[in-house]
């Protein structure tokens, strides 16, 4: 008996120290993050999946379900169709390889017809500056100019200025009381779109817009603690707010983690656009509650007030749309400490997608487990698009920002167009 106490000993430090019934086993000290490698995984990824891509000159991919490698389709209409034009020109933007230019632009085009029909919705900026705005940022194509100057346009005709925001949805969603004025948080990463044309050569009228909304926007959809409802609906003749609900989270009182992430880049992108401090603490703030609210692993449940966490599903989506959000937020914080903790957290969740999240042969998408609509049961633990997009920009931005490098500058390998 005495002789088995030391083996057992042995074992029970073998076990710790390989991580034996450990769930979190598959973190293994040796693995170092590395910008160049998941900027390659990437481009590896997309190249399987332009040869999957029905050549029917309107199919787009959006998602692939669990344990499938098939993509689902969907057309320029789709709320998500800027997404994957959009990453070719961040693949063109990080590898400096002009064969990306064709595809970017080929799946751009795509969307044309945004510019010159009436708005579906407020999904414009999605669609239309992520692909072509990318586009002519890295081209200087002028066709590209027309395209988001003429959907700059459209988008501002949902615009009610007895509410003084745009309205999202033109149509009966539940529980919105159409037709009365709905707005969602979504809609603050379209004022990019009013921003840029109100500056390159559109209607000085649109940078108005722009602010209406944040203003608005800032006062009726935060709560105290600056969590964001999803959705505020007001009174299209007064423009009084009738409530705030959520229609993706879990309860009108919840803070939904994707939600929280479009504030967070929203108003970090508004005083870009402004230099408005005003926009700069209310950012910092939103980010604050999202950060201190965080699981270990920085990667959030699909709603930070899910029942049965931690058995709900994680959003990898709102993970890299934050990561992203935070690396140009500690570009204008005032106090280096802060800076540096964005940075820092961004670059753990970064490092925790890459290793824990990445599809990698499961699929050709970038990234695993991402929700879309839990309460419509709608893309649950699913690759998606836009989690895919805000990875790569992610990814992008904090190699600038570790070069010096502003992000509205193409990387040196951009410039130089190499084969």
């Amino acid at each position: 008996m005495t002789n088995k106490i030391p083996i057992l000993a042995s074992l029970i430090l073998l076990c710790l120290t390989l991580g034996c019934g450990n769930k979190n086993s598959k973190k293994s000290n040796t693995y170092i993050f590395d910008i160049d490698k998941e900027l390659a995984y990437c481009e590896q990824q997309a190249t399987k999946t332009l040869t999957l891509i029905p050549e029917d000159g309107k199919s787009l991919p959006r998602n692939i379900a669990p344990d499938s490698q098939e993509w689902r389709f969907i057309n320029y209409k789709d709320w998500t169709s800027g997404f994957w034009p959009g990453t070719l020109w961040y693949l063109y933007e990080g590898t400096g390889k002009k064969k990306w230019i064709a595809s970017a632009n080929t799946y751009s085009r795509y969307l044309t017809p945004l510019s010159v029909t009436p708005a579906l919705d407020h999904d414009l900026g999605f669609q239309v500056f992520n692909s072509f705005g990318n586009g002519y940022r890295l081209t200087g194509n002028p066709e590209y100019k027309e395209i988001i100057l003429k959907t700059a346009d459209t988008l501002a005709t949902l615009f009610n200025p007895n509410v003084g925001t745009i309205l999202s949805w033109p149509r009966e969603v539940p529980n919105m009381e159409w037709p009365q004025h709905n707005t969602i948080i979504d809609n603050m990463i379209n004022l990019e779109l009013l921003f840029w044309a109100s500056k390159n050569g559109g209607d000085k009228s649109l940078y108005d817009i722009a602010v209406s909304h944040a203003d608005v926007t800032m006062k009726n959809h935060f709560r105290p603690d600056y969590t964001s409802y999803h959705a505020v609906v007001y009174d299209r003749e007064t423009g009084q707010k009738i409530k705030g609900v959520t229609h993706q989270g879990f309860a009108d009182d919840s803070m939904w983690a994707r939600g929280q992430g479009w504030a967070i880049y929203g108003y970090t992108m508004v005083y870009r656009e402004t230099n408005d401090p005003k926009y700069l603490d209310f950012a910092q703030k939103t980010a604050k509650i999202y950060l201190d609210k965080l699981p270990e692993d920085l990667i959030p449940y699909w709603d930070f007030n899910a029942p049965n966490i931690p058995d709900e599903p994680r959003d990898a989506s709102a993970a890299a749309l934050v990561a992203s959000a935070l690396i140009e937020l500690s570009t204008f914080a005032k106090d280096s400490n802060l800076s540096k903790n964005y940075v820092d957290n961004a670059e753990k969740m970064l490092a925790e997608l890459s290793q824990n999240y990445q599809s990698r042969d499961a699929n050709s998408a970038f990234l695993l487990h991402s929700t879309g609509h839990k309460p419509n049961g709608s893309e649950i633990d699913y690759s998606i698009n836009y989690a895919d997009y805000y990875y790569l920009e992610a990814l992008l931005r904090l190699k600038k920002l570790k070069a010096g490098i502003p992000f509205t500058k193409p990387l040196p390998a951009t410039i130089k167009q190499k084969d």
